[in-house]
């Protein structure tokens, strides 16, 4: 089968940031909060650039690891200005606060990644590089419509994505056998989803799992839901979270742990780990995105399971999230055009290696689906979606995806609170909606960054 570009709106992707914003939020109404030069370079001679991001070079040297590794090796040894990886743990780089708080006491990294997610707080903040000098008319041509447009302010790029990751249901076919379950009793709605949650719920499981920690990756996980019955935060420019649409997706994800049937709190890396949840048999049907396909391969390759689109509410829709990290420059970094030139040839080279390069990051030691119509023909070459769960992904989940919002702090953060208040305190979803909405628009009266939408 043929890995079909989606339609022509903005897409992005796994936006696993978790924590808080507080004060470090860059306010486009304040001014800018993000002040940074690279800190990793006394001598700021713009000869070594640091590279922050949370694959490697790590103690283990996995697969993940090592395509950083190898990255880095080959700019180095073809360019005088040199790029230095440094690795910060999982936990610590999604937790929301590292990047924040170097920028802050102006240390901050050279080049680094965020989500979609993330955009507009570095944008609004003034430490985003433009990336378009550097990029070639063909290589933005190889870019599925909407990608580099959601990574842009008034037609600059800013940012190359490097994957694409849809989200869905996962299932264990043992807990369902277990259960006396078949394919025939995998959910469709949200009401089958909490009644076959029930049967899946025994001392040790869980039925289903959403996210419980809150962060940018909890927000992701939940719009699909708020999607489903046509619902926004933000519709032409005004506040719509107060909404039918809001209140039954926070009641949705309430009831599955008012009913016992979900978690509080995940195990391992939480809500999007797999392997330490569905494979561990703690959880029978679990909400993750794509790459968990790599990582039950490579951690659990013997475990059987299965993928479904997200259930829906009577009426609804099927929709997902589309997540996906890119590649930044620090434009107050201590060389931005060195950075930008790395990050265009990392991502986004259209000569034969560049492409294989993409493909092995995609396919081979991360399971997404690639953002370059090049690279998802070669990866189509290789028969990487031709059946099992990866094709399912693409020709089923992927294409019912929207993007995942660029929302301001000042925006994410209601949405958050509202989630967090409904899910693990029991609160009235259509009170948190209300209070979310009221927060969100005293917010949009006097906003003046880059837009939203």
């Amino acid at each position: 089968m043929s890995a079909t570009p989606f339609p022509a709106r903005p897409v992005s992707r796994r936006s696993v940031l978790r924590g808080g914003l507080g004060a470090l939020a860059a306010s486009a109404v304040a001014g800018p909060l993000l002040t940074a030069c690279g800190g990793d370079d006394p001598g700021g001679d713009g000869k070594d650039l640091t590279f922050w991001n949370f694959y490697g070079p790590a103690d283990d040297a996995n697969p993940q690891s090592k395509w950083f590794v190898d990255l880095t090796t080959k700019w180095n040894a073809n360019n005088d200005v040199k790029v230095n990886l440094r690795y910060i743990v999982g936990k610590e780089y999604l937790s929301g606060t590292v990047l924040q708080t170097a920028f802050q006491s102006g240390e901050g990294p050279d080049i680094f990644l965020i989500s979609p997610g993330d955009f507009l707080r570095y944008y609004n903040g003034g430490v985003l590089q433009d990336l378009s000098p550097q990029l070639t008319a063909e290589s933005k041509a190889d870019y599925l419509p909407g990608l580099l447009e959601a990574r842009s302010v008034d037609g600059k790029v800013y940012g190359l994505p490097m994957e694409i990751e849809p989200l869905a249901m996962y299932y264990s076919e043992p807990a369902f056998e277990k259960a006396g379950l078949s394919e025939a009793d995998l959910p469709k709605t949200w009401d089958q989803t909490l009644a076959v949650a029930e049967k899946l719920t025994g001392k040790d499981r869980y039925g289903v799992m959403f996210e419980t920690l809150p962060g940018y990756y909890q927000n992701f996980t939940w719009y699909p839901f708020l999607w489903q019955g046509d619902g926004a935060p933000i519709k032409d420019g005004k506040v719509a979270f107060d909404s039918p649409a809001a209140v039954q997706a926070l009641k949705f994800w309430q009831d599955t742990i008012q009913n016992k049937v979900a978690p509080r709190k995940a195990l391992g890396d939480g809500g999007g780990d797999v392997v330490s949840n569905l494979g561990s048999g703690a959880a029978a049907m679990q909400q993750s995105g794509i790459w968990a396909v790599s990582d039950m391969r490579t951690k659990a390759k013997n475990f059987k399971y299965g993928i479904i689109p997200h259930p829906t509410p009577d009426g609804g829709k099927p929709a997902t999230d589309l997540g996906g990290w890119a590649f930044v420059a620090n434009a107050k970094g201590k060389n931005p055009e060195a950075a930008a030139k790395f990050i265009t040839w990392a991502l986004g080279s259209t000569d034969a290696e560049g492409i294989e390069r993409q493909r092995q990051w995609n396919t081979v030691v991360k399971t997404n689906v690639p953002p370059r119509k090049s690279v998802q023909q070669a990866a189509d070459a290789k028969g990487a979606f031709g059946e099992g769960v990866l094709k399912k992904f693409v020709s089923e989940i992927a294409p019912t995806g929207r993007p995942e919002p660029r929302f301001p702090p000042e925006v994410y953060q209601p949405v958050a609170d509202a989630i967090q208040a409904c899910q693990l305190n029991a609160a009235d979803p259509g009170k948190a909606a209300a209070d979310a909405a009221q927060r969100i628009d005293t917010f949009l009266q006097t906003y003046q960054g880059a837009s939203i939408s």
